[in-house]
């Protein structure tokens, strides 16, 4: 079970070897005319994209010359999360295409028209959104639903043999769409809380996918998949620490764009 620790998830029960890649971190080399798609689900942790996430997605995409430009579908969100008080808003409803537009700063495309051949990678930060707004994974767990768009450029992306990142909680966005595919979400086991989203990788697992142990500094690559995924904020550690993680991450998959 994904840990649930706070009023604000009680209605979430579910949210409880390719290649070894060690964390890229503040790497010089430059990808340049690579063109990323970043797909956010919301602005905020408990019911959109993980701020933190975004941003160090978008500071190792900048420093290795990446052209971005994000997307979020246009749909309401699961629900509202009061995140002073880490409880569920009442009577209040916000858009997720709305609330990404926050951290895009306005440069925000509808999910609809995203197209792999204007692209050459693709990137999901995570954050609660992406198990409540792109997926049901946040309710459902294994049997969980994806947006249609999100499963469209999913598969587009794989079709086509462009790579794919994901972090935190949005593996299991590939791990559902992708048979076969290898992921991290960290570990396997909490340690103490240090990793209080461990039962995740169970959910993972029984989706078919495999799931490989990595620490928050680290990148997994599925050469195969061409699919690259690191644990970020599955990890209750210092945020210098998952920001170096997440740029393993990008970093790997701008080597695989070939830019």
């Amino acid at each position: 079970m994904f840990a649930l620790r706070s009023l604000a998830f009680k209605s979430v029960p579910f949210l409880g070897k390719s290649q070894l890649v060690n964390s890229g971190l503040h790497t010089s080399a430059s990808w340049s005319g690579a063109k990323v798609a970043v797909v956010l689900s919301g602005c905020g942790v408990y019911d959109g994209t993980e701020i933190h996430e975004a941003s160090a997605i978008l500071v190792h995409l900048s420093r290795g010359g990446a052209e971005v430009q994000m997307y979020a579908p246009d749909v309401s969100q699961m629900h509202v999360i009061d995140h002073g008080k880490g409880v569920p808003a009442e009577n209040e409803s916000r858009n997720v295409l709305s609330e990404s537009a926050r951290i895009a700063r306005g440069n925000i495309t509808d999910l609809v028209k995203l197209s792999v051949s204007d692209h050459d990678a693709i990137i999901f930060p995570g954050g609660f959104g992406a198990a409540k707004n792109l997926s049901t994974f946040a309710v459902d767990g294994p049997d969980c639903k994806i947006n249609a768009d999100v499963e469209r450029v999913l598969k587009d992306f794989h079709k086509a043999g462009k790579p794919i990142g994901l972090c935190c909680i949005s593996p299991v966005l590939a791990a559902k769409l992708l048979p076969g595919v290898e992921v991290t979400v960290g570990h396997e086991e909490e340690k103490g809380g240090k990793w209080p989203y461990a039962g995740t990788a169970g959910a993972i697992k029984a989706l078919g996918a495999k799931h490989i142990v990595k620490e928050v500094t680290e990148a997994h690559v599925d050469q195969k998949n061409k699919v690259v995924t690191s644990p970020a904020f599955m990890c209750e550690t210092q945020l210098h620490l998952i920001f170096d993680g997440i740029g393993a991450m990008v970093t790997n998959v701008l080597k695989l764009s070939g830019k």
